[in-house]
């Protein structure tokens, strides 16, 4: 995955580069077979995304939905853990809209190079109206969504399925199976898009810098601090005031005894490899009983993302500003559960919500050209993201144990 992240740096680097040379050049002899062929690159990877993310919302959903009834220690333990693992995300989504909304940077500019998408939702649409059309259009036919990849449909399908293979019990073994190896193949064919991921990027970027202005760079270091500012204010604020309010823990206390997951969490940029380390500290430093820890904490990096639920939500609105659409409340409203739902469904591994990203894009309305602007920085983001996830889990197995009283 490093030589991934390197490659695309590498490749992002050469689109600019050859976009700016395009665009001091126009009369340059190779400029047409030059533009036509990165035109081609860059579809080629959309295509491919595109490819992919129907059938891999469809497999993570059900193998995450139905993996959390294997690990139930007690109903209390259970209870309080989905109710602080929701609650935290909703309120990181909920940062970042607002301060998006504040800051709005990407307003007033235009991406040619984009495709104009329309709108899911029309922004003349009442909310009663918005609510009843979107509560009907959750139980679409399923089939019908995987073949015109209508998400949020299929979204609540693999929920229900998911839902359905735990209350199997043991006649759903064989069935959890199937899921879970369909879905290591989605994941095979993802690594080879992302291998590919560094040529798409070249030639999307390099499309897009040709026919744009420098002002897109300016814009873009506003959303990068702006982001990195808003999982300051969750991570810093937020969740140990939480942990302040239920178990009287300090900041200092926290971030003093979990530095070593922590740390980890920001060189590795995965909560699943941190894993090991963020038991440790649970069990020896904090001495949260591993009746939870083992529970709340497995759990935890794979559903509790508030840095990815955050982060999906900002980039969305950023790209709604450079597409020049203006997200109503009613769209916004979509772009707050599905980045909780993609965020839930991204793997615990570096930039693996660049994956899921797509599929907030898709179901906005929004170009997955974008992607080209977002996978650059990405590396440099998904190490704060993953400190602030693991920090939240840490600090959710402390809170359960406090509420729980074991």
């Amino acid at each position: 995955m490093n030589n991934i992240n390197r490659n695309i740096l590498i490749g992002a680097l050469m689109g600019v580069a050859l976009g700016f040379i395009l665009k001091i050049y126009p009369n340059w002899l190779l400029y047409e077979p030059l533009l036509e062929l990165c035109n081609l690159l860059g579809q080629l990877f959309i295509k491919s995304l595109k490819m992919i993310l129907v059938p891999l919302v469809f497999f993570s959903i059900i193998v995450g939905v139905s993996n959390l009834g294997g690990n139930k220690k007690s109903s209390n333990v259970w209870k309080f853990t989905l109710i602080y693992f929701f609650s935290t995300m909703a309120i990181a989504i909920c940062i970042a809209l607002l301060v998006m909304n504040l800051v709005n940077p990407g307003v007033g500019m235009i991406i040619e190079s984009w495709p104009s998408t329309p709108e899911v939702i029309k922004n003349t649409m009442s909310l009663k109206d918005f609510l009843s059309q979107f509560i009907l259009g959750l139980f679409a036919n399923p089939f019908q969504s995987l073949s015109s990849g209508n998400i949020l449909p299929l979204i609540i399908f693999s929920i229900l399925i998911g839902v359905s293979l735990n209350s199997l019990g043991q006649k759903g073994l064989a069935a959890k199976k199937v899921f879970d190896s369909l879905y290591e193949v989605m994941l095979k064919i993802v690594h080879w898009i992302m291998v590919f991921a560094p040529v798409g990027i070249f030639a999307l970027l390099s499309t897009m810098i040709e026919s744009q202005s420098a002002e897109l760079f300016s814009q873009l270091s506003i959303f990068v601090f702006t982001v990195i500012g808003i999982i300051f204010i969750h991570g810093i604020i937020v969740i140990p005031s939480l942990l302040y309010f239920f178990t009287k823990i300090t900041p200092l206390q926290l971030w003093k005894n979990g530095k070593p997951a922590f740390i980890s969490a920001f060189a590795t940029s995965s909560s699943a490899a941190t894993l090991p380390l963020t038991l440790s500290v649970a069990n020896d430093n904090f001495k949260v009983p591993k009746s939870v820890s083992n529970f709340v904490l497995p759990l935890g990096a794979t559903i509790n993302m508030d840095g990815t639920a955050l982060y999906e939500a900002a980039a969305a609105l950023f790209i709604a500003n450079l597409v020049g659409i203006d997200l109503a409340l009613s769209q916004q409203l979509i772009l707050f559960f599905i980045a909780m739902v993609a965020s839930i469904g991204a793997p615990g591994i570096p930039s693996a919500g660049m994956v899921t990203m797509a599929m907030v894009l898709q179901v906005l309305g929004l170009p997955l050209e974008a992607l080209a602007l977002l996978l650059p920085m990405d590396r440099l983001l998904d190490t704060f993201r993953t400190t602030i996830n693991v920090e939240g889990d840490l600090t959710g197995a402390l809170i359960v144990q406090k509420i729980s009283k074991l």
